[in-house]
């Protein structure tokens, strides 16, 4: 169940920053109007998360664990579609496909973080 929270997280910002639908901040700050304040707003609190998803996932997978995370995530996507016969036309649906993988590499990332800590005994002091 963590997981799951760890990839809708990640899914939702991964989707918020860009989607193929146009409905993204990426599509909002091209839509034109200029800055303003509520743009400044959401692209520091996208920023924010983005850093800590990255920082976290590198930080507990190193580099060589984001290399091998994003292999398997990647020959995953490619042994699904290839036994399910799925040919993904146009750069909508492998938009989708990537940043779903994305997500799973970033999820692994924060999620292995609290699993190294459970495993090395570390405990959490405030």
């Amino acid at each position: 169940m963590a997981y799951l929270v760890r990839f809708a997280f990640a899914l939702a910002v991964i989707f918020a920053t860009y989607n193929p639908e146009g409905v993204s901040y990426y599509h909002w700050l091209r839509g034109g109007g200029g800055p303003t304040p509520l743009k400044a707003f959401f692209g520091v609190v996208l920023l924010i998360a983005w850093v800590f998803l990255l920082r976290t996932a590198w930080s507990s997978l190193g580099t060589l664990g984001l290399v091998l995370t994003a292999a398997f995530f990647g020959t995953l996507l490619w042994v699904v579609l290839s036994f399910a016969h799925v040919v993904a036309r146009g750069a909508r649906p492998i938009t989708y496909l990537v940043e779903i993988a994305l997500a799973g590499v970033l999820s692994v990332g924060v999620g292995s973080a609290r699993t190294r800590q459970k495993v090395n005994d570390q405990v959490e002091v405030d």
